[in-house]
């Protein structure tokens, strides 16, 4: 017997919102064949965030002396840390499960959703049975997954993703890290920061390639400090042996170590939906095609996260979903993805957060601008910290003032950024959020403080603030 809904999910991140009070006299299907609370909860910002902090922890017992503490760290007990982390996790991903399960107007179906014709889909479970089932609409909210190159991924030697290496029993003595990116850096200082040695393979010339290039060559030497940073290079043979892993790279050199974490990237999915009898079409990445709504080409089929958007960022599929969950039940008042002035942040060390253009592409737009980097250092606080690194980089119309990007790498730079979000959000000119309103003093927010009137801009573009 095959059932119908109103609504069928498939995909419990952010997709799990969707099921809103407009829906609290339909039927809801929502399928899931993982674990319930998407990346973001499970394998992604929530533990790796957490994680980070306890490096950041130990670290900074490491570094203390610099300022006249002496101190040390006595032991890394990692068990106790992943199991506080998951300790929390884990009960909020089966009571979201258990909720779906027995809650009220949700069906949830525990297997793997496939089109079978528009709006028709069957589910398999792994005992091998399958239900049908039908919906007025559908919204695919399926994630993403790692990447693993064939190199490694055929090779037989053991190695985690992202998706696994939080769950070890023991911290590594020597960890090795594929990839270049977000994931590889975060890694890297979680257990760089904890006491493991850490080898990072990067195939381009810098770290975080996808940042502004001046950002990404301060990191990358930052990081060479750090960590032995292999850059320009790539795998060309894996062998080994849980324990003792060895890479064989292009440039003629080998690396050993007892770990391998394999972070080259994440791509949607999508693969086994068979969206095509759905007449759902995607990008040659495997991102489903989307309008500026969420819409599939097919009607009633809608989409959002990181299954179809060009960002994989969690306060993204949420603003998606938000969306979705109005267009749903609006058809005349659709709400447009908010796509414009997306930040995000690295939460590596240093941590790194990041809005708008980069210098590089405004150069290869030909667009105006005018650029200022700050340094921490060259204030109060920033001296408090003997800081030598971190800066603030923002860019601005010289014609205008609006801010066209900005670009924070130093402690706290996904906070200090907010004030930087909110102008670009409100189109609030430079010199306007530098002169209008307070900066505390001495505190670091005085950089971006700095930073902005280091545009140079003239003060005509500043309002009267109201008294």
């Amino acid at each position: 017997m095959t059932e119908h809904y109103d609504l069928a999910i498939i995909g419990t991140g952010s997709g799990n919102s969707l099921v809103t009070p407009d829906f609290d006299d339909k039927r809801v299907a929502v399928i899931e064949s993982g674990t319930f609370g998407g990346t973001c909860l499970n394998v992604g910002c929530i533990p790796t965030k957490m994680f980070v902090y306890a490096a950041e922890v130990a670290d900074s017992a490491r570094t203390a002396a610099r300022y006249g503490v002496d101190a040390q760290v006595d032991a890394v007990r990692w068990r106790d840390i992943r199991d506080r982390i998951f300790g929390r996790i884990d009960p909020i991903a089966a009571s979201g499960r258990d909720y779906r399960v027995d809650g009220p107007n949700t069906t949830a179906y525990l297997g793997r959703a496939r089109f079978t014709a528009p709006r028709d889909l069957t589910v398999a479970y792994p005992d091998g049975h399958t239900t049908e089932l039908t919906a007025d609409q559908v919204v695919i909210a399926t994630g993403a997954h790692p990447i693993v190159p064939p190199v490694i991924g055929g090779s037989g030697v053991p190695f985690h993703t992202s998706d696994t290496i939080m769950r070890i029993d023991e911290l590594p003595e020597h960890l090795l890290v594929v990839g270049g990116g977000f994931i590889a850096a975060e890694m890297a200082h979680i257990f760089g920061g904890l006491g493991t040695q850490v080898t990072v393979v990067a195939r381009g010339g810098r770290l975080l390639r996808h940042l502004d290039s001046e950002i990404s060559q301060r990191f990358t030497r930052i990081a060479r400090d750090q960590w032995d940073v292999r850059t320009n290079t790539t795998v060309r043979e894996a062998s080994g042996a849980p324990g003792e892993i060895t890479l064989r790279l292009s440039d003629g050199s080998t690396v050993h170590g007892d770990l391998l974490l394999v972070a080259t990237g994440r791509a949607p999915t999508t693969a086994d939906l068979a969206l095509g009898r759905a007449g759902v079409r995607t990008h040659v990445d495997g991102r489903v095609v989307v309008d500026r709504y969420g819409r599939t080409g097919a009607p009633g089929v809608w989409a959002l996260g990181d299954c179809c958007s060009p960002y994989q960022l969690k306060h993204v599929a949420n603003a998606e979903a938000r969306a979705v969950a109005h267009n749903l039940v609006h058809p005349d008042e659709l709400r447009p993805f908010p796509h414009r002035n997306v930040p995000s942040a690295v939460f590596s060390s240093p941590q790194i957060a990041t809005i708008g253009l980069t210098e590089d592409e405004c150069v290869a737009q030909n667009r105006p601008h005018v650029v200022k980097v700050q340094a921490y250092g060259d204030t109060a606080y920033g001296w408090a910290m003997e800081d030598t690194t971190s800066v603030c980089k923002v860019l601005a119309d010289p014609h205008t003032g609006l801010l066209l990007g900005a670009h924070v790498m130093g402690p706290q730079a996904s906070t200090l950024i907010q004030p930087l979000v909110q102008a670009m959000a409100l189109g609030t000119p430079a010199p306007v959020v530098a002169r209008n309103q307070y900066w505390i003093h001495p505190a670091l927010a005085e950089v971006v403080e700095n930073a902005l009137l280091g545009l140079g801009l003239a003060e005509p573009y500043v309002t009267s603030p109201t008294h």
